[in-house]
């Protein structure tokens, strides 16, 4: 199955770090997309766009910042509502292996950075101070000429935006196929252990006898470590997987709701569209249309 999404290949060569595009448009015209390179991207004057990242779609306002990290992760930003005749886009694209562990990343003074950056695997939506507090220094960026500075000014930028801890998350875990790691070994057991029986039947007692707890005692401790109730986070796994499949296959839409672990496909459009935005049909055609193979 043809997805219709475009992978970018990177302008930067072996030995560069990073690139800024800065533009004045009057649309959004690039296709959805993915690729091997990090990305940071503002748009001003874009109110009434719709960004798209992974199974994520929410209009934006006049200020926009995202910070994507993900080599897989596909995202776009359409014209949707937006009547501006003046978008100031600022696309930074930039590389660093932050993931091994002997680079300066997981140093002390790089942490919260590092934390920042697991986070966007999914994609991560700036909140305004945190977009206002990097609002000049991203305007002067484009404009910088000393390549040393240029790359010391992105990784200053990062690490202003780790110390705001009000941005979230875009795609679902699923969805961006990021492992979510936890605290706590039970957590981390029971998500695996959903992860690997999505499509049966999922009980509470079942879930809670599995750590050796009470299912009182484990509803208030799954809500506590992971801010959803576990009915929640069960359908949150399961639209995700059910989107990823959309994308990736040619399977019917009654075929992946039974494969995800929904037993009612009217309540699998209705969940769907809830929280999507559209339903499975839709969501499947915003992807396939642009049929660009590269």
């Amino acid at each position: 199955m043809e997805t219709g999404v475009l992978r970018e290949i990177t302008p930067l060569g072996d030995h560069d770090f990073m690139y800024v595009a800065d533009r004045h448009k009057k649309e959004f015209d690039y296709p959805i997309h993915c690729h091997d390179i990090m990305e940071l991207n503002f748009v001003e004057n874009g109110a009434g766009a719709r960004r798209v990242v992974g199974d994520s779609s929410e209009v934006i306002g006049d200020y926009e910042l995202t910070l994507i990290t993900s080599s897989d992760l596909e995202h776009v930003w359409e014209q949707h509502e937006c009547h501006s005749d003046d978008i100031h886009e600022v696309t930074i694209h930039f590389f660093v292996d932050f993931e091994d562990e002997h680079s300066i990343f997981h140093t002390n003074p790089y942490k919260s950075i590092y934390n920042m950056m697991m986070r966007a695997k999914r994609g991560l939506a700036f909140s305004m101070p945190a977009i206002m507090a990097v609002y000049h220094r991203l305007a002067r960026l484009p404009s910088m000429t000393d390549k040393f500075y240029m790359a010391q000014e992105l990784l200053s930028i990062l690490y202003e935006l780790s110390k705001f801890d009000d941005a979230h998350e875009l795609s679902s875990s699923t969805f961006a196929k990021v492992d979510v790691s936890s605290e706590s070994r039970r957590v981390l057991k029971v998500k695996d252990f959903i992860n690997t029986h999505i499509s049966d039947s999922l009980r509470l007692e079942q879930l809670a006898d599995l750590v050796g707890m009470t299912p009182t005692a484990f509803s208030r401790f799954f809500k506590l470590r992971t801010g959803k109730n576990l009915s929640e986070y069960i359908i949150d796994i399961r639209l995700g997987l059910a989107a990823r499949r959309l994308v990736d296959t040619a399977d019917s839409v009654s075929e992946i709701c039974w494969s995800c672990g929904f037993n009612n496909l009217s309540n699998f459009n209705r969940l769907f569209r809830s929280r999507k935005g559209c339903n499975p049909t839709e969501f499947r055609e915003k992807y396939q249309k642009t049929k660009i193979i590269v």
